[in-house]
């Protein structure tokens, strides 16, 4: 399991080289100069030359690259173009919030998408699998933006009601009224998510309990309970953990537009701030350790493989 998990690993680096060349490229294509904008919003001088050459602007955009990779292997995210503050400080900051919001989405697509598929599989063709079948189409039809802006308008505009937005209360504070505020984002994200997982789910079962050793399972005697969650679900898992592991761009990605809409401050508002400002250093940072947070699921994912088929282990 070691060694397996180790290749994997190695494949991290030049994921994180290629994540890198992306980012620092595709955000010099913004439109949109923070030099200009420095100048004409908040005038840090009159001189445009001087005060990108003080950015270390001025430089070649390959230097620029090498100046910033040279500071990430120092442990330097770098520092906001626009308050000096460094971008690590600022991410360690806002990041729990994100990471709770993400958590709490993987949770109820879960607890919705895998009994659901489940049931549905076993009960193939009644009227449980085709409410099933039709709750995955719509979750997938359904963008999560529309259907959060949907629950903080209707129930203002009928019932004179509206989630808490604006007024966070940290962990610390107010444990109960913290999580609270993260259950109508993390319903929108997880529900929205959990059709592609139910999908998966219930397509892999039904192709499990076909299998000769699950029919001798049942012809044995042996318990539903038994036969479906230790024979039948263990072997469909693989391609369902694969999906999972798949997903984690969109619960990340998705937390950053939930963010923004429920008054979240986490990196999502970080980014959008950053991006509206051109501060390249900020964004580079935070695409950078999404993108991390990304790879290194799918890394858990991959050594998930060696632990459900010890077959994988094998191979390797």
């Amino acid at each position: 399991m070691i060694r397996y998990a180790l290749k994997r690993l190695l494949l991290v680096v030049p994921t994180l080289v290629l994540v890198s060349l992306f980012v620092f490229g595709i955000i010099r294509a913004i439109p949109g100069d923070v030099v200009d904008m420095m100048l004409e919003q908040f005038q840090y001088g009159k001189d445009a030359a001087e005060l990108r050459a003080k950015l270390g602007l001025d430089r070649p955009l390959l230097e620029q690259y090498l100046v910033w990779v040279k500071g990430l292997l120092a442990g330097d995210l770098g520092q906001s173009l626009w308050t000096n503050r460094p971008a690590a400080q600022d991410i360690a900051a806002r990041f729990p919030v994100t990471i709770t919001l993400s958590l709490l989405s993987i949770l109820i697509s879960l607890l919705v998408a895998l009994p659901v598929g489940i049931l549905a599989a076993v009960r193939q063709d009644t009227a449980g699998d085709y409410t099933a079948r039709s709750f995955a189409i719509g979750a997938l039809s359904i963008p999560n933006f529309w259907l959060a802006t949907l629950i903080v308008v209707l129930p203002s505009f009928y019932f004179n009601w509206a989630p808490p937005i604006g007024n966070f209360v940290a962990l610390g504070q107010d444990p109960l009224g913290s999580l609270a505020q993260f259950v109508l984002p993390a319903i929108c994200l997880g529900i929205t998510q959990a059709g592609v997982i139910l999908r998966m789910t219930r397509g892999m079962m039904l192709e499990v309990l076909r299998q000769d050793y699950v029919r001798t399972a049942w012809a044995k005697g042996l318990g539903s309970r038994v036969v479906v969650l230790r024979h039948a679900l263990r072997n469909a898992m693989i391609p369902i953990v694969t999906v999972i592991g798949g997903q984690m761009p969109f619960y990340f990605g998705g937390s950053i537009v939930m963010e923004h809409i429920f008054g979240l401050p986490g990196l999502g508002s970080f980014v959008l701030e950053a991006i509206s400002r051109r501060d390249y250093p900020v964004i580079q940072a935070v695409n950078l350790f999404v993108a991390l947070l990304v790879i290194l699921s799918n890394l858990l994912v991959d050594v998930s493989y060696g632990a459900l088929d010890p077959r994988v282990r094998q191979h390797e």
